[in-house]
């Protein structure tokens, strides 16, 4: 690795031959020496998970031209623990994550595995940011999220970011001339309405299908929620720490 650049680990949750990461490791070539860790099956929805039953198999590929690149049989934040303990000299000046086939504002981040390796990357001391367009498709367009993508990297690589902190940057599905700016944000309130669908198998046992719809009930305009509604790209940032600080005081009322 050429210290001489800043070093970057690319990863995601949607394995390494997803669109959003091979965009994002093509920003990543103007603004440092990159490293892409990426599961080699998609792993949405792991949130922090890591495996500690079962070996991580590591394999280098050949999928990202001439950037060193790696397939992880596990999560994400797997991804992120072999780049750094595993195949790496040094820790890396920036994690980026991403770029995530759909949403990850709001509650979302909680089960996010884009977001997990950008959390994990804080947990390390690392700057770190996650990065989702609001498109599931496989084929999505991300033409318009590489600037800004390119932007936000810009200003974290000159300013940096508190340290345990990293930033959540959701990029609304439409051209870039539409995109009306970016807006700093705290994490807007919402709420998944599950639905499970049961069905049998060819055995005859039931098995259930997770589905449902998520409700935004946050409609003020400091938001996630509200900035992705009127076209803006929204900028969280997020910490680990999950003490509610504001309970603390009450509790000790209690003279447990």
């Amino acid at each position: 690795m050429n210290e001489t650049r800043p070093l970057i680990l690319v990863c995601n949750d949607d394995g390494y031959h997803a669109k959003g990461i091979q965009a994002l490791a093509e920003v990543m070539k103007d603004f440092g020496q990159v490293l892409v860790v990426a599961p080699s099956e998609p792993q949405s929805g792991m949130g922090h998970a890591i495996t500690i039953n079962q070996p991580l198999r590591l394999q280098e590929i050949q999928a990202f031209g001439d950037l060193e690149a790696y397939s992880c049989s596990g999560t994400p934040v797997d991804c992120v623990k072999l780049a750094i303990y595993g195949i790496l000299k040094r820790k890396p000046d920036l994690i980026v994550s991403g770029i995530n086939h759909g949403a990850n504002f709001s509650v979302n981040v909680l089960y996010s595995g884009t977001m997990s390796a950008a959390v994990e990357g804080a947990l390390e001391g690392i700057p770190s940011i996650g990065f989702s367009l609001l498109d599931h498709s496989r084929d999505a367009d991300f033409e318009a999220s590489k600037s800004i993508v390119a932007k936000v990297v810009s200003k974290v690589l000159k300013h940096g970011i508190t340290k345990n902190t990293c930033l959540n940057v959701n990029i609304p599905a439409i051209s870039a001339d539409r995109i009306q700016g970016i807006r700093i944000c705290r994490q807007g309130v919402g709420h998944w309405e599950d639905e499970f669908i049961e069905r049998q198998d060819p055995t005859g046992h039931p098995y259930f299908w997770m589905s449902g719809a998520f409700g935004e009930m946050d409609k003020a305009e400091d938001s996630d929620n509200w900035a992705l509604r009127h076209d803006y790209v929204s900028i969280v940032p997020v910490q680990y720490d999950m003490t509610a600080h504001r309970e603390i005081a009450k509790l000790k009322e209690w003279e447990l």
